[in-house]
């Protein structure tokens, strides 16, 4: 760059910083009025009056106006904290056939994260998805709905670092200063970071179609890896609260990813976008209440994954409690009543057939009265009287309190941790029900429910019904005489005697009177524990639905979305030449039936931005060999670095992973990812040490990820254990934005 040009860039910037200083003043002066808001409604609701009684009705009224002031100041103050960074980032300069008031046709309009207004409410940054942002993503030379230059403001914080430019029009007017080459390819050749990068200024015209499309029925976003499918369908979301946030924000968005790894990389983006109002979720953590984050072997969570597995699951949810009692004996009104394990089966398939099985208490205790009344011989007179005293039994309480207490899902999941069990129910054969024990008997050791788990506790879930707490026992008037030291129950102020005073202590960590420090860890230590923590609750319904990385949902998988979808608009994202599902028909008629009949809309992204051609053409070179008709999209940004392949003897693959990650690391400002299958990564969980820019991850954990190097180890082994084979390389192949190194150990 020459000297003239450097001025020329310099005074660009300085230019676009005044503009920004002032969007920053106002925004502190909007805060101060928010803080104005809140303080003044602190003040309300306050009163001098003294003394005891209700409060009058303008006392009322105050309050009310407090709560109702202070709810919407604090509302703004976090929407303004959350879109400080980068607030704007573009800039649209404009021609009108129209002259303005002022007689000209030249119109500035600076894109943000927030609309902003001066003092005299004239619009300093238009919100990005309103209207007049429109010509921002989707002007170009060919329609360039007025605009003369497109700018990309690049921030850090409130400084202004950086701008590019994109021409609309072959003559532009000669005080329109064009900078860089262009905002798109500078933005693709920047560093990505731990978070995924804002590109909502880079969106092009087929991409802001897609954000833009109608709401109702099925939007479906397609493409190869590096097209910005993910980018796109977070940015609709974000435009549909916006559109009609009526409906959006009070039904709810549920956004469904493919891993712990993919939420927390961008959990950022839909707020950095002015909406917090979004559940992400990744797909084995759908159920509320539980997380699945373990990995079944391929062959286990094909079984787990197809629906066939609800004929199990059925079976199962009919199955008499492990070690419940098999046998109720009483006597009612003189008559002997003996229920053996015959007659136990009999009330329960009975009740089963009619009702969900933990809101079946009564029922059951009616079914159980029916058959014993059956069993004695008494005028029918006393038939009435005979069924209400069996239900009102002490025996009888104590009897359904083991045998038809509440079932947690998860609960009756893990009996399947037992291998003659699985067998007993009839539907998987043998090899099956041995890899179905080994897996939840892994569970009991470890703690944790794998990403498979989910969608079979929501299965159950549907089944049983939701768990609900037994009538309380009946205390006799002679326990009231107990309750003269009620401290055990918590309730000090009922213990007789002086109560005992109170040592104050600065010592924060000093252990609580009565609690045992070490009960959480003993709690958090023990496995059962773990798995069962917390409840089950009912499956949330939504308005929308996003769902990334489609294909490697499971038709269980899909069920489970079904029940939060039933009446939702959808956005699914996808690509099938990436897919780990191996049973993509059965997969698709799953997807189909949670759709219904709904309209449908397809959008396809064909331009790879985020891999280098050289890296991109080696990954879609061993694609082609295995899926011939793999959607390739077209990459255009070169490097000039070829990928690096090595073959190493199996010995020496953690000294030549190091080796190459020094080298990335010199050679990128970003992040390296070192993807190898699980079996590698206690060896090379050392790597993470070189710098805190790498790290080590399994190949189906990068799902929808990107870096700017990766390291990809053992690419045969990669084929051989992992869910989708071949299509799981490709996606560890296609993760790099800048350098790839792919290492090959050998035996």
């Amino acid at each position: 760059m020459t000297a003239t040009t450097k001025d020329v860039v310099a005074a660009e910037i300085a230019a676009e910083q005044a503009h920004v200083d002032r969007v920053y003043g106002e925004l502190a002066k909007a805060a101060e009025r928010i803080e104005l808001v809140h303080a003044e409604g602190m003040a309300r609701g306050q009163t001098d009056r003294q003394g005891t009684g209700d409060p009058r009705e303008e006392e009322l009224a105050l309050l009310f106006e407090r709560d109702a002031l202070v709810f919407s100041a604090t509302k703004r103050r976090a929407t303004l904290q959350q879109q400080h960074e980068g607030l704007v980032f573009g800039r649209l300069d404009l021609e009108h056939d129209v002259p303005d008031p002022d007689g000209g046709t030249r119109e500035v309009r600076y894109v943000g994260r927030l609309g902003v207004r001066d003092d005299d409410y004239e619009p300093l940054v238009v919100d990005w998805r309103a209207p007049a942002a429109a010509p921002f993503y989707r002007a170009t030379p060919v329609d360039p709905q007025g605009v003369i230059r497109r700018r990309v403001l690049r921030c850090k914080g409130e400084t202004v670092v950086g701008v590019e430019d994109d021409l609309m029009v072959t003559d532009p007017p000669e005080d329109v200063v064009v900078v860089g080459d262009g905002a798109l390819m500078a933005a693709l050749t920047r560093s990505r970071g731990a978070q995924m990068r804002d590109i909502v200024a880079t969106i092009q015209q087929h991409q802001d179609q897609a954000i833009r499309a109608p709401a109702r029925g099925v939007t479906e976003i397609t493409g190869g890896p590096g097209t910005g499918k993910t980018v796109v369908a977070l940015h609709r979301a974000a435009y549909l609260l916006y559109s009609d946030r009526r409906r959006f924000e009070s039904g709810g968005v549920l956004v469904v990813g493919p891993s712990a790894a993919y939420t927390a990389y961008i959990e950022r983006v839909l707020p950095s976008l002015g909406e917090d109002s979004v559940v992400l979720r990744s797909i084995g953590d759908v159920v509320a209440g539980m997380t699945g984050t373990r990995l079944d072997p391929p062959e286990t969570a094909t079984v787990k994954g197809s629906l066939r597995i609800r004929q199990l699951l059925a079976r199962l949810s009919r199955l008499a409690i492990p070690d419940a009692p098999e046998l109720l004996r009483l006597f009612v009104m003189g008559h002997a009543v003996r229920l053996e394990r015959r007659h136990l089966d009999r009330a329960r398939a009975q009740v089963l057939r009619h009702h969900h099985r933990n809101t079946a208490y009564d029922a059951a205790v009616q079914a159980l009265a029916q058959i014993a009344w059956e069993q004695v011989q008494a005028p029918s007179g006393e038939k009435d009287e005979f069924l209400d005293r069996f239900a009102d039994s002490g025996d009888v309480e104590i009897f359904m309190r083991e045998w038809w207490r509440p079932l947690d899902p998860r609960e009756m999941l893990l009996w399947l941790a037992d291998e003659e069990l699985v067998r007993s129910l009839g539907v998987v054969d043998r090899k099956e029900a041995e890899l179905l024990a080994r897996s939840y008997q892994e569970a009991l050791r470890t703690g944790q429910w794998s990403v498979a788990d989910a969608a079979l506790v929501d299965d159950l879930h549907a089944r049983i019904g939701a768990m609900v707490d037994l009538p309380s026992e009946e205390r006799g008037f002679y326990e009231i005489e107990e309750l003269d030291d009620a401290s055990q129950y918590g309730v000090a102020a009922l213990k007789v005697g002086p109560r005992e005073p109170v040592t104050p202590t600065d010592d924060e960590d000093a252990p609580v009177r009565g609690v045992d420090p070490s009960a959480s860890e003993r709690i958090s230590a023990d496995p059962m524990t773990r798995l069962l923590s917390g409840r089950i609750g009912s499956a949330e319904e939504y308005a929308h639905v996003l769902v990334d990385e489609a294909q490697d949902l499971s038709p269980m998988q899909w069920r489970m979305l079904e029940r939060r979808g039933r009446w939702a608009s959808w956005t699914v994202v996808g690509d099938l030449a990436q897919a780990s599902w191996s049973d993509l028909e059965e997969a698709d008629k799953a997807r189909e039936e949670a759709f219904g009949s709904t309209v449908r809309r397809s959008f396809h992204m064909d331009t790879n931005y985020r891999n280098a051609r050289e890296i991109f053409d080696r990954a879609a070179e061993m694609i082609r060999e295995h899926v011939p008709d793999a959607d390739i999209p077209r990459a255009v940004r070169e490097t000039g670095n070829e990928p690096v392949d090595t073959t190493v003897p199996a010995a020496e693959t953690r000294a030549e992973v190091e080796s190459a990650v020094q080298t990335l690391l010199e050679q990128v400002e970003g992040q390296v990812a070192v993807i190898a299958p699980a079996g590698w990564h206690d060896e090379l969980r050392g790597v993470c040490g070189l710098d805190d820019r790498v790290l080590v991850i399994d190949p189906l954990s990068t799902k929808g990820l990107e870096y700017d190097a990766t390291v990809v180890v053992d690419p045969d082994r990669i084929v051989g254990e992992t869910s989708g084979g071949v299509r799981t390389l490709y996606v560890a192949l296609t993760r790099a934005a800048h350098r790839l190194t792919v290492i090959r150990p050998t035996p």
